[in-house]
Order: structure tokens, then C-alpha cells, then sequence
């Protein structure tokens, strides 16, 4: 028997024995009949929960010949805490009220009996006997039900709480990708360029074999790299305010700094939203990126003027002199820049230049939607 079926049984035993007492004070041992109804109704008890109408209807008899009204009451108070057949529970009330008012047997009924102040005052005490079991176990089957209905929003009110925690993680899981491919992958990616070089140009043979270990540490670093932003990588979200941030006054730092020959032209105005100015200054970054790695000797020219409500920002390059060195790529730069630029109400495009270069344009709203 399990810890809580243990409290209902004592309770159930609890009530056949105040039962068997209210019998034994109301009915005498030598009325048989009376006797062995009050033994059926006390042990039908035991039933209530199961067959909460079974139960009553075999406690009623003892109601109706004797004054021993303790198990019908309770039988009827556990039918009304079980039911919600509000019809059912009022007949059995009045039958109850009915059959505890009226003399037994009923073979002795006088109507001069039933008129008078007193049979109205003990009619009315034996309606309120009868109704109050009904009014109680619908009270406590409404406080049941309300205490389930509680815990189902408490429920649901936590997992909520749980889907919103998990919404804000994507959210600043996505950004943390973002930002590891577009500044951790850019200098790893110009170290393993730059140490690349080296070991060509090198005639040193300890300078070349630290080169190449540079190179192959880098190229190590980037493949973990890609594997890290895979798993991070979450579904587009308007990004996080992470600091620092980059603006365009760390635009030509950056084209200095990129190890390739490039040109930077510029006429944006200084009071620019910051989303606006870092989603140029990524666009870029990822542009010089993408040139060092697949187009290696080719010089790049970048544009970025302000129009008519519309900041245009070009990255082209001219046709690689040299093979490009066989990098990792986690294939998620260009479709960052184009998830950044739809939730600032702009367009990313790139393709080929006729020359045998390539070129990637930004266009964004001064303004960026909210």
C-alpha cells in the first residue's frame, strides 16, 4: 500500500466506526431489520470512493427507517465532492430530505401530521441536513479543481519562462557566432596568410619551418573555429549590443591592416546609426577576408557613399595573381552579412566581375527598420 492511500483508508475506517456508534445510539439490538441495514450502510463506506452512488443508495435504507443518518450523509457529501451531475445530486438530496421527514412506516402517515408550525420548522432542519453534504463536497470539488487548475498554469507559466530563457540563449548564441566568424576567423585567417607568405619568401630554413607551423596551426585554429560557430550558429535574430563595437572610424585601420592592397572611398556622414556603421564595417571585413583567402595578389577598391536615404557600400577586387591556399570555410560569412542586412531593412548581392574578379555590394536605409 502506497505512503498516501494510507490517510484515505484511515479515513474511510474512521467512518465506519463513527457509523457503527451512530447506530448504536439511534437503534435499539433487538430491531434486526434496522440493525442490519445500519451494519450495511456503516461498511458500505468503504465503497465511496469507487461507487460513490452505490454507496449511498445502500446507506439511504438506514436514513429513511431509523435516525442513524451518519452514513447517508457522508455518502452523500463524498457522491456530491465526485459528481457534477447537479440534477442527480439535488434528487438525491430531496429523496434524503424526504425519506428522513416523513414517519416510519409510512403506512401510519396522517396529513393532519404534516401541518403545523412544528412539522414546517422540522421540514425545513431536514432540507438543510440534506443540503449541506451537497453544498460542502461541491465546495470541495470546486477548491480540487481550482487547486488543479493553478498548478496547470503554474505549469505553464514555467515552461513559458523556460521557452523565453531558450529564445534569449539562441538569440545570444547566434550573435556570439557572428561575432567569432566575423573577428576571430579574420585574424586567424591573416595570420595563416601572412605566415603563408613567409614561408615562401623566406630563404631561412628555421624561419620556413616556423612559418609553416604558424601556417598549420592556423589552418587548425580555423577548422576549430568552424566546427565552434557550426554548433553556436543559431537561427537569425536582431543582434545583441556587444562591446566594443566597431564604427566607421575604424574602417581605414582595418584596410591597413588586412595584408592586401586596397583603396578606401568614403563620403558617409559621422551621425549614422552604430548598426548601421558596424554592419558596414563587417560587410567590408568579411569582403577582405573572402579576397585574402580565395584571391590572393588581387588588389580590392572599396566604396562607400550615402544617397538619397541609402548608404551603398561596395567590396571589389581585381582577378588573384597566385593559387589560393586551401583554407577551411564554415560557408557562413555571406549569409551573416545577408541575415544583418535583412534585419536592418537592407540587401547584400555579390557575384564575378567581367574582369575575372568579384565584387559585393551592401545597400542600407540611414535609418534601419526597428
Amino acid at each position: 500500500m502506497t505512503p498516501r492511500r494510507q490517510p484515505a483508508l484511515l479515513l474511510d475506517v474512521s467512518l465506519v466506526g463513527v457509523s457503527l456508534a451512530d447506530a448504536w445510539v439511534h437503534i435499539d439490538v433487538g430491531e434486526q431489520p434496522a440493525m442490519t441495514l445500519a451494519l450495511l450502510a456503516a461498511f458500505a463506506l468503504m465503497l465511496r470512493r469507487r461507487l460513490p452512488l452505490t454507496t449511498f443508495v445502500l446507506t439511504l435504507p438506514t436514513a429513511l427507517i431509523s435516525d442513524a443518518a451518519f452514513a447517508t450523509t457522508a455518502a452523500l457529501y463524498t457522491l456530491a465532492s465526485l459528481s457534477r451531475h447537479r440534477l442527480l445530486l439535488a434528487g438525491c438530496a430531496l429523496f434524503f430530505a424526504v425519506g428522513d421527514f416523513l414517519p416510519w412506516p409510512w403506512s401510519s402517515l396522517k396529513v393532519t401530521e404534516l401541518t403545523g408550525p412544528d412539522n414546517l420548522f422540522h421540514l425545513s432542519y431536514t432540507l438543510a441536513t440534506a443540503a449541506a453534504p451537497v453544498f460542502l463536497g461541491q465546495l470541495v470539488q470546486a477548491r480540487r479543481d481550482l487547486s488543479l487548475r493553478l498548478a496547470e498554469i503554474s505549469e505553464a507559466r514555467e515552461h513559458e519562462r523556460l521557452l523565453t530563457a531558450q529564445s534569449v540563449l539562441a538569440k545570444e548564441r547566434a550573435q556570439l557566432a557572428r561575432e567569432m566568424h566575423d573577428v576571430v576567423s579574420h585574424q586567424v585567417s591573416l595570420i595563416a596568410v601572412q605566415a603563408g607568405a613567409l614561408q615562401v619568401a623566406s630563404r631561412d630554413a628555421e624561419t620556413r619551418q616556423a612559418a609553416a607551423t604558424i601556417r598549420r596551426l592556423s589552418v587548425q585554429t580555423l577548422d576549430e573555429l568552424r566546427h565552434m560557430v557550426s554548433v553556436l550558429r543559431a537561427s537569425g535574430s536582431r543582434p545583441t549590443e556587444l562591446t566594443p563595437q566597431p564604427s566607421l572610424a575604424d574602417l581605414q585601420r582595418l584596410v591597413d591592416a588586412s595584408g592586401i592592397e586596397a583603396k578606401l572611398h568614403t563620403d558617409l556622414p559621422e551621425d549614422l546609426p552604430p548598426t548601421v556603421q558596424r554592419a558596414v564595417y563587417r560587410t567590408v571585413q568579411e569582403a577582405l577576408t573572402n579576397v585574402r583567402k580565395h584571391a590572393p595578389g588581387a588588389t580590392a577598391t572599396i566604396r562607400i557613399h550615402h544617397r538619397a536615404g541609402t548608404v551603398h557600400t561596395t567590396v571589389a577586387n581585381t582577378a588573384p595573381t597566385r593559387l589560393a591556399l586551401t583554407l577551411p570555410s564554415s560557408h557562413h560569412g555571406l549569409a551573416g552579412l545577408r541575415q544583418r542586412a535583412e534585419l536592418l531593412g537592407g540587401a547584400v548581392t555579390s557575384g564575378p566581375t567581367p574582369d575575372g574578379g568579384y565584387a559585393l555590394h551592401l545597400e542600407l536605409p540611414d535609418e534601419p527598420h526597428q
